[in-house]
C-alpha cells in the first residue's frame, strides 16, 4: 500500500525539523567534534536517519532501506564513476612523468613571485581542481610554490585562498552534478546560476591574493597581468559554465587564463622582480626543467582529449544516441509507493553506462594510454590502484547520497526547509553561508549540497524564490569554506612542511573566507530582489542535464583551439619584452 510523505509529523513545525535535523547534526558533530573518518560518518548518519524516517516520519522499514538504497546506487553512478575515472586520468599522467612537464611548462615563465602565485595558485590549481579535485590542488600547487622558494605559511594560505575560483565545477563538475541529483533540477540550470555569481569572484581574487602577499604597493605594479589574469579567467567561467558543460568550466577556464597571462607576459614584464625578504636570487626558477615544444604537447595531450570527448558526449545528438544503450531498472517495492504532494513517485534507476560522463572520461584515458605509449599492464595496475585509494571515498558518497534520497522522501528536509522560511527576506543570504557551514564542516561542496541542496530548493519555493539562486548559492558559498575546513588545511600543511601549525594557517585563511562569504552573500540577495533577471529558469530534468546546449558543437571546437592555441604559444621562442626592468 503506498505511503504519503509527512512533512509535520509532531503538529508543531519547529519540532518536526528539529528533530528531522538530527542526523546532520550528528554528521557534523561526528565529523567535527568525534573527528570520525568521513565513511564512517556517512554510514551512522545513514543508520541513523533510518531510525528518525522510521520513528518520527512514519516511514516503512522497506521504503526507508530501499530508498537509501536508490540514493547509494546514484551515489556510485553516474556521480562515483566520475570521480574514479577522473582521478584515473590525472594518475596516469602522475605515474608516467606527464604530469611533471605540466607543472615546468607552467612555472618557467617569470621569477616574480607575484606572477608565479597568479599562474600556480590561482589558474593551474584550478585546472587541478577541475581535472582530478578532493584535496589535489592545494596539495600539488602550495608543494609548488614551496620548491620553488616560496614561504611555506603564504605558499598554503595563498593557494587555500586561490582555490575558492574553481570548486563548484571540481572533479569534472561533481558539485553541480549532485546538486541537479538532490533537487531534481536541471544541472545546467544550476551551472548558469553558479557562473552569474563566481566569476564576480574570480575576477577579484588574483588582485587579493598579490595584494596579501605584497601589499597595495606591489599589486599596482603587476596590476595589468593582475586583469589578464582574473578577466580571462572570469569570462571563459562565466562562458563555459552558461553555454558548454557543468563539468567544463574549470578546465576551459584555467588553461584559457594560463594562456593569456602567459601571452601577456611574452610582451609585458613588472619593472621589478619582487621575492620575499632574504630571498636569494636565483631560487625563483630552481628545480625548473625545460622541455621541447613536442613533449609539453604530448604531457597536455591528456587533457586535450579529455575536453573534447566531454564536450562532444554533452552534445543533445550525441547523448541522445548514446542513451539507447542504457539499461532501466524499476525499483519495485519503491516505484509509486511514496506519495508527494497527492502524486506517487515514479522511481526508475537508469544505467547509462555508455552516455554517462565517467565514460568518455575513461575512453579519454584510454586514447591518452596510446598517446603516451602506456602498456596495457600499467594501465590497469594504475586504474587498480585509483579504485584501491578512492574506495572509501566512494563509500563516503554513496552514504551521503543515500541519506541525501531518504532525507528528501521521507520529508525530513521538506520539514527543515519549511522552517528556514522563518528567516523571511535575509534568506537568499543565510543559504550562502549554509553551504559555507556545510563545506567547512565536511569539506566537500558535494557533500554540503547533497546535505543542504534539497533544503535550499523547498525553502526558497516556499518563499517565491527562485529554487535555482538558493540551490546555486549553497554551492557558491561553499567554495568558500573549503579554504577553512580541517581537510584542507591539513592538506595545505602537509604539503608545505607546517604540519604542527594547522592553527596559523586557519587564522591566516578565516578572515578572507568569512569576507568572500559576505560578498556572494550580498550578491545572491541583490539577484534574488534586484535583478531577477539573472536567474535562469528552473527547469527539472535531474542530474542526468550534464549536457552542453545543441549548438555546442562549434563551441567544442572553439575551446579545443583555445588549448591547442596554449601548447603553441606556452613552447614557442619567446617574444621581445615592452618593459622589463629586473632588480
Amino acid at each position: 500500500m503506498p505511503w504519503v510523505q509527512t512533512l509535520n509529523p509532531l503538529d508543531n513545525l519547529g519540532y518536526s525539523a528539529l528533530v528531522a535535523a538530527i542526523p546532520i547534526f550528528f554528521f557534523l558533530f561526528a565529523l567535527a567534534g568525534l573527528r570520525l573518518k568521513g565513511y564512517l560518518a556517512a554510514l551512522l548518519t545513514v543508520l541513523l536517519a533510518v531510525i528518525v524516517a522510521v520513528a518520527s516520519h512514519g516511514m516503512p522499514v522497506k521504503l526507508a532501506l530501499l530508498s537509501t538504497l536508490y540514493g547509494a546506487l546514484f551515489g556510485l553512478w553516474p556521480i562515483g564513476w566520475i570521480v574514479v575515472t577522473a582521478v584515473f586520468l590525472y594518475n596516469l599522467t602522475v605515474e608516467t612523468g606527464q604530469f611533471k612537464i605540466i607543472k615546468d611548462s607552467i612555472a618557467s615563465f617569470t621569477e616574480d613571485r607575484r606572477l608565479q602565485a597568479l599562474l600556480i595558485a590561482f589558474s593551474f590549481g584550478a585546472f587541478l581542481e577541475g581535472a582530478a579535485g578532493f584535496g589535489t590542488p592545494v596539495a600539488i600547487t602550495a608543494a609548488m610554490l614551496v620548491g620553488l622558494g616560496f614561504n611555506p605559511l603564504y605558499a598554503a594560505g595563498i593557494c587555500l585562498i586561490a582555490n575558492t575560483a574553481p570548486v563548484a565545477w571540481g572533479a569534472v563538475g561533481i558539485p553541480i552534478i549532485t546538486a541537479g541529483a538532490v533537487t531534481g533540477l536541471e544541472a545546467m540550470a544550476i551551472s548558469k546560476m553558479v557562473g552569474r555569481q563566481l566569476p564576480f569572484l574570480s575576477v577579484f581574487i588574483p588582485f587579493w591574493l598579490v595584494f596579501v602577499m605584497s601589499g597595495w604597493k606591489g599589486a599596482k605594479e603587476v596590476l595589468p597581468a593582475i586583469l589578464v589574469s582574473g578577466i580571462s579567467f572570469a569570462a571563459m567561467q562565466w562562458f563555459s559554465s552558461n553555454y558548454l558543460s557543468p563539468m567544463l568550466p574549470d578546465i576551459l577556464s584555467s588553461l584559457f587564463s594560463i594562456l593569456s597571462l602567459i601571452f601577456f607576459l611574452r610582451v609585458w614584464q613588472p619593472k621589478n622582480v619582487w621575492r620575499f625578504a632574504d630571498e636569494p636570487p636565483g631560487s625563483a626558477s630552481r628545480g625548473i626543467n625545460y622541455y621541447p615544444p613536442a613533449t609539453v604537447l604530448r604531457a597536455w595531450a591528456p587533457f586535450i582529449v579529455l575536453t573534447v570527448l566531454i564536450g562532444d558526449w554533452g552534445l543533445k545528438p550525441v547523448k541522445a544516441l548514446l542513451d539507447k544503450a542504457s539499461i532501466a531498472f524499476t525499483f519495485t517495492g519503491l516505484n509509486k509507493m511514496i506519495i508527494v504532494d497527492g502524486r506517487p513517485l515514479e522511481i526508475i534507476y537508469t544505467f547509462n553506462w555508455l552516455s554517462a560522463a565517467g565514460t568518455a572520461i575513461l575512453l579519454a584515458a584510454a586514447i591518452s594510454a596510446l598517446i603516451l605509449r602506456i602498456s596495457p599492464g600499467q594501465f590497469f595496475q594504475t586504474f587498480y590502484s585509483t579504485l584501491k585509494t578512492l574506495r572509501f571515498a566512494l563509500l563516503t558518497i554513496a552514504s551521503i547520497l543515500g541519506f541525501a534520497f531518504l532525507a528528501n522522501w521521507s520529508g525530513m528536509t521538506p520539514a527543515i526547509g519549511r522552517a528556514f522560511t522563518v528567516t523571511g527576506f535575509i534568506f537568499p543570504f543565510v543559504s550562502v553561508f549554509l553551504g559555507w557551514l556545510g563545506v567547512f564542516i565536511t569539506g566537500s561542496d558535494t557533500s554540503s549540497n547533497a546535505l543542504f541542496g534539497k533544503m535550499q530548493q523547498v525553502t526558497a519555493q516556499a518563499m517565491g524564490i527562485n529554487p535555482v539562486l538558493t540551490v546555486a548559492a549553497n554551492s557558491s558559498g561553499g567554495v568558500v569554506g573549503k579554504m577553512i575546513s580541517p581537510q584542507s588545511i591539513v592538506v595545505g600543511t602537509s604539503a608545505t612542511g607546517l604540519t604542527g601549525r594547522e592553527s596559523d594557517l586557519f587564522r591566516f585563511t578565516l578572515p578572507h573566507s568569512i569576507f568572500f562569504a559576505v560578498l556572494i552573500g550580498l550578491m545572491t540577495m541583490l539577484q534574488a530582489y534586484l535583478f531577477p533577471g539573472m536567474i535562469p529558469p528552473a527547469t527539472g530534468a535531474g542530474a542526468a542535464a550534464t549536457a552542453a546546449s545543441s549548438q555546442g558543437g562549434p563551441l567544442i571546437l572553439f575551446a579545443t583551439a583555445i588549448l591547442i592555441l596554449f601548447l603553441i604559444v606556452s613552447t614557442s621562442p619567446k617574444l621581445p619584452v615592452l618593459e622589463t626592468k629586473r632588480d
